[in-house]
């Protein structure tokens, strides 16, 4: 193990030696940039990070710097030295870097506090990738086209967004819950998202949308289908699959609940399945995602694809 690690630090030192002047140049040049870039960005980037830290739907923004390094860092191997600028890829993501900005300091009084977060951390992930694209140029950023899109889950959902997702996920999972309590039989008169059960009459509201642990999922099926699958059809199969899975996982969730308050009394729908059971059912929707992953991969193994 540890000669394998001595390989490695040998090989990127090698990678390095091998280079041009020029090219290292450019590779410097970049490391400055980024350095720079954040430096001039610290008090954004930390008022976000202390903001996803709080909060339950954006946590994830915490990881994703980590998960792009690392995405990097697996396929450093195959990445191209042939560094040439790219004017239209600078301008184009620089000039969304700059209109995000310029929109963040206008509006900044109007903005909630998540929306002008959001124009921040846009702005900053868009200079980013303007820098790739002046010093590493078109196709390094070709190559690592899904890590460096990956920070784009650095920027938080804009509250209009939200609040869509939370309604569109509260009606779904409503014709969910309700597609289960018809297959178990259980007795239910439904106005909308209202159920009136024996003994109790539930509401689904935005705050059960489970939103959060829906996103959380279609990041995870994102990562999966690039660490782990090659063809583009099985990627979408997998993502796609992602969106009914959540809708079923939280109607499933607010059939659980009702049934425990049919069967066990009212008092369950304060209990702690309700109020903190978001996790157990995020573990469960993992499994039939991990089957299909597994299915997915083991089709490309057959037919002996690259990996």
């Amino acid at each position: 193990m540890a000669a394998s690690a001595v390989g490695q630090r040998g090989g990127a030192w090698a990678t390095w030696r091998d280079l041009s002047r020029r090219q290292r140049s450019r590779v410097g040049g970049c490391a400055g940039y980024f350095v720079l870039l954040t430096l001039l960005f610290i008090q954004p980037l930390t008022r976000l990070m202390l903001y996803a830290a709080q909060s339950d739907l954006h946590s994830h923004i915490l990881l994703a710097p980590f998960i792009t390094g690392y995405l990097l860092y697996i396929q450093r191997g195959r990445l191209s030295a042939a560094y040439r600028s790219s004017i239209a890829g600078t301008v184009t993501a620089g000039g969304i870097g700059m209109a995000a900005l310029a929109a963040g300091i206008e509006w900044r009084g109007s903005l909630s506090i998540n929306d002008g977060l959001a124009l921040m951390a846009l702005a900053f992930v868009s200079f980013v990738a303007a820098g790739g694209f002046l010093f590493l140029g078109s196709k390094w950023m070709a190559a690592t086209a899904f890590p460096v899109a990956f920070l784009i889950f650095m920027v938080p959902l804009p509250d209009a967004a939200v609040n869509w997702l939370e309604k569109a996920s509260m009606l779904a999972s409503a014709e969910a819950a309700a597609l289960y309590f018809n297959v178990s039989g259980t007795p239910l008169m439904r106005n909308g998202t209202v159920f009136e059960l024996p003994g109790i009459v539930l509401r689904v509201g935005q705050e059960c949308s489970g939103i959060r642990s829906s996103w959380v999922l279609f990041i995870a099926g994102l990562l999966a289908s690039h660490l782990f699958l090659r063809t583009r059809w099985r990627r979408i199969a997998l993502v796609t699959f992602v969106i009914p899975l959540g809708i079923l996982r939280n109607g499933f969730r607010i059939f659980v609940i009702g049934l425990l308050c049919v069967h066990v009394g009212p008092h369950m729908v304060d209990s702690i399945i309700h109020r903190k059971g978001g996790p157990l059912f995020f573990a469960l929707s993992l499994v039939p995602l991990s089957l299909l992953l597994w299915w997915l991969r083991r089709q490309e193994q057959r037919l002996n694809l690259p990996g």
